[in-house]
């Protein structure tokens, strides 16, 4: 294991040079603080866990200082907010402190939140605030836990620099990981700019450093869409699959990658609500949850358009026809597994789409119910559940379906189903109460809360002694959270 000082970096997207992004240091919070720590994102850059409790950690990563071969970058975008074209938006708050490479031959981007003003950030301060940093750090290691592809966070430092957001707050700054900080946005930008050469630049970079396996295909950028294109769908599905919300689907916040990006309004379902609104500035419900897998579409359709310097309109069409049958593919697939199933039958949409239906009307709680499917073998637990349905008779109707297809299934054991069940249905997710919980503790001081929390979501599938209240349906008033894009 390395200690902060032995890390080596390579600092690859700052040597594409200003066009692409501006110098900036970061601006120190007073009197930073670890607020939690991620050992399994400290272990993707080789990172001893036990330097998070040094003071040069939270100095680090609070902006106080800064390793000599960092090249603090704001990187330059543009972006769709909300369906409107914003020409010019870049990293307002944040900076791409550099990229290291680990002993895996992995380079991995290190990019601070709330490390103050750059020239992108459009009359804002450039803080990021404790609450919003804490969400973006629970958000991002319990989706990597649920096995959804997300960026990764390695720590939050708190402050006592005051920040004003519809109140006075207390700065904190994020540290986040991903292989790539670059956006559909990176490429909308040089595109209506009309900067070729930039575009092509980028293009080139993101081909050769990111999916360098379609330098073999005939046409290697259609071939990198076309990848671009399954990442998200399938990212999408999981979204689907597990009830998450991300709030605000702007093509300035999703990842060439394919991968869970920039973190604000989100929220997991609790009951299940398909038209579940996050963000409270979602006023049309734009990024609703069901509408998620069109929008979804949408911005890659932006991405594709920004595009066509290099490939032909109709075979991005084609690419683009690709992403639906693939989402749905991988959507029934996880709704098969959730749902204990081992092979595929043609009315299996019909089956998940009846007990989605069900849920709605009953105001079903999304994760347990599912979870407790796998408790029992299908006719006792169908039985149990079914006082949670107020539709008795449908949800009976829709039982009698269930228990003939597990039937049609195969032979297993329950202690099989359970096991199988289980490693797909988690019993802990992060719930908007439970984040807000944490956060009302760290506000206060009291960081520990935060600190169990992030245990608890790292293993979603495992029962945990005492950990009984973090897998209860919240009470009404952890319901009706309101989430904003105010961080």
């Amino acid at each position: 294991m390395k200690a902060l000082d032995e890390l080596t970096f390579d600092n690859r997207f700052a040597r594409l040079g200003d066009a692409f992004s501006t110098h900036v240091l970061p601006e120190p919070l007073d009197e930073p603080r670890l607020v939690v720590a991620s050992k399994a994102a400290m272990a993707l850059l080789d990172l001893d866990p036990a330097v998070a409790e040094t003071p040069v950690f939270a100095e680090l990563f609070g902006g106080h200082k800064l390793w000599a071969e960092a090249e603090p970058r704001a990187m330059v975008y543009s972006g769709h907010q909300f369906g409107g074209y914003t020409p010019q938006l870049g990293d307002g708050r944040g900076l791409l402190l550099g990229e290291v490479y680990n002993e895996a031959g992995e380079h991995w981007d290190l990019h601070l939140k709330g490390a103050g003003m750059t020239p992108y950030s459009r009359m804002g301060d450039g803080r990021a605030v404790l609450r919003s940093s804490i969400r973006e750090f629970l958000a991002s290691e319990a989706l990597h836990a649920l096995g959804i592809p997300t960026s990764r966070a390695l720590c939050v430092i708190g402050s006592s620099t005051p920040v004003w957001r519809e109140k006075q707050e207390r700065g904190a700054m994020v540290l986040r990981l991903a292989h790539s900080h670059i956006r559909f946005g990176h490429f909308e930008y040089f595109y209506y700019t009309k900067k070729p050469e930039q575009q092509a630049e980028l293009a080139e970079h993101v081909l050769n450093l990111h999916y360098p396996e379609c330098r073999e295909q005939p046409e290697p950028y259609l071939a990198m869409f076309r990848e671009i294109v399954e990442r998200n769908a399938e990212m999408i599905a999981k979204w689907q699959a597990y009830g998450f919300c991300h709030g605000v689907m702007n093509t300035d916040n999703m990842s060439i990658l394919g991968i869970t990006f920039d973190f604000g309004p989100f929220a997991f379902l609790d009951d299940f609500d398909a038209h579940f609104i996050c963000n409270h500035s979602d006023h049309e419900g734009r990024y609703s949850f069901s509408n998620q897998v069109p929008i979804g579409q949408w911005n890659l359709s932006a991405l594709a358009q920004a595009l066509t310097p290099f490939i032909s309109i109709d075979a991005l069409k084609e690419a683009l026809g690709l992403y639906l049958p693939l989402y749905q593919a991988h959507y029934l697939d996880l709704m098969r597994r959730r749902l204990g199933l081992t092979t595929a039958e043609e009315d299996d949409q019909t089956l998940v789409e009846g007990l989605l239906k069900l849920m709605q009307s009953s105001g079903v709680d999304y994760t347990l119910f599912l979870r407790r499917l796998g408790d029992e073998s299908a006719a006792l637990a169908v039985a149990r559940l079914r006082d949670d349905f107020v539709d008795m008779a449908g949800f009976d109707a829709w039982a009698e379906r269930y228990k003939a297809r597990v039937a049609r299934d195969g032979d297993d054991t329950q202690e099989q189903r359970r096991a199988r069940m289980h490693a797909v249905n988690p019993l802990y997710i992060l719930r908007n109460y439970l984040a807000q919980n944490a956060i009302a503790a760290a506000e206060s001081g009291d960081y520990s809360e935060v600190r169990r929390l992030h245990e608890v979501l790292t293993k979603p599938f495992e029962e945990q002694a005492g950990m009984e209240q973090y897998a209860q349906r919240p009470p009404d008033w952890g319901k009706h959270l309101e989430i904003s894009c105010s961080s």
